[in-house]
């Protein structure tokens, strides 16, 4: 007990000394600096540097293509934690001449909620620049691939369909990701056997996106509705009302990436649609903070402060109206049962009604913008 009264003692002498020598210097106690948002980040990092990246040739195309994924499958399936290591395998396809090219990769598990609940995890792949030079995977990056999540033909219609809405962001803007649809041959490294074909797809790496918007990706959380360009955060915000998705967070990126510009704009990015109203995936869900219960249900995420951005957003959409449904007519489309594509358009239609006036937009939209 006097031991501790002791230390309680000089601990107290202590600040009673540092408080005298402060009054004695003059100077005032520092107060805690505040945590630093997105814009201050970019304010002490000062303009972004560009990365000098070419274009991959595997997004110079739409088409679908085939490819053999070797890998030790197995043990990839058990990858299921966060830190799982980099596994080596091979990505061969069929060259121009009508040979076997064969490039060697790594890959990673990745992902949150399929991570945790799929069968086969989605991945990243990793090409190392020698190895992928003069292939189609050239320049590819460390591009993320979308996996079948389970071996039933009802989720590979979730893959093309999720790749559907990465090329509707497209139409609409171009700071959104390329993707390619691949049927992907997975094959086991230790038997050689081929243990599923199934439809995947690339989305090309964010450095990319970043590369043809002239900027660097912002790694920083925190960004707010002042931090990002009321333009392109309409285009983004309309277009996740569109497909009736609200799992993502631009600030938290979540979902979502933030592109910094040399001229102080932050462009939002928008991937990962599994959730979307317009998929109506059996294993989405809607976050209970939100105001809607059901993932086909529409909520408006979009910046009350960037309302007079989003007339003209609006009016792209509508201008784009032709060319999105078009897309489900087209060689991909045709992959989606005809009844999904049926509901999906009929899904379409009912963003349509909801933007038909000014009135329209006030009502169904900006009733629960976030202030």
């Amino acid at each position: 007990m006097i031991r501790a009264s002791r230390v309680v003692a000089a601990v107290l002498l202590m600040l009673g000394a540092s408080a005298a020598q402060a009054q004695d210097t003059g100077k005032k106690p520092k107060k805690p600096k505040a945590p630093k948002t997105a814009a201050d980040s970019l304010a002490d990092a000062g303009p972004p540097k560009p990365k000098k990246m070419p274009a991959p040739p595997m997004f110079a195309s739409e088409k679908p293509i085939e490819l053999t994924l070797t890998a030790n499958i197995k043990q990839i399936k058990k990858d299921k934690t966060a830190d799982a290591p980099w596994r080596t395998g091979t990505i061969a396809y069929t060259g121009e001449d009508g040979k076997t090219v064969s490039v060697p990769v790594r890959v990673k598990t990745r992902g949150i909620w399929r991570l945790k609940h799929c069968d086969y995890p989605p991945i990243r792949i990793k090409v190392a620049d020698k190895v992928g030079k003069g292939t189609l995977l050239e320049d590819l990056d460390e591009p993320k691939l979308v996996t079948y999540c389970r071996n039933l033909d009802t989720y590979e219609q979730y893959v093309v369909q999720e790749a559907q809405l990465y090329r509707i962001n497209r139409l609409v803007t171009d700071v959104s990701h390329k993707v390619r649809l691949v049927r992907l041959s997975y094959a086991d490294s230790a038997s050689g056997k081929v243990e599923v074909t199934r439809y995947s797809f690339l989305i090309e790496d964010p450095a990319q996106v970043a590369r043809r918007a002239n900027g660097a990706i912002l790694d920083r959380k925190g960004a707010t509705a002042d931090d990002l360009d009321p333009d392109i955060s309409a285009l983004a915000f309309t277009f996740q009302y569109f497909i009736g998705n609200t799992d993502f967070s631009f600030g938290g990126l979540h979902n979502g990436e933030v592109i910094a510009l040399a001229d102080g704009r932050n462009l939002p990015v928008s991937y990962d649609f599994d959730f979307a109203g317009a998929i109506d995936a059996t294993y989405a869900g809607v976050d209970p903070q939100m105001k809607v219960t059901r993932v086909r249900d529409r909520q408006f995420r979009g910046y009350c402060s960037h309302q007079a951005a989003y007339p003209k957003a609006v009016e792209l959409f509508i201008a784009k109206k032709d060319a999105i449904y078009a897309l489900y007519r087209d060689e991909i489309g045709q992959l989606i049962s005809p009844n999904k594509v049926k509901s999906t358009l009929g899904y379409y239609d009912d963003f349509y009604e909801n933007v038909k006036t000014p009135k329209d937009v006030q009502r169904n939209l900006f009733t629960t913008c976030v202030k």
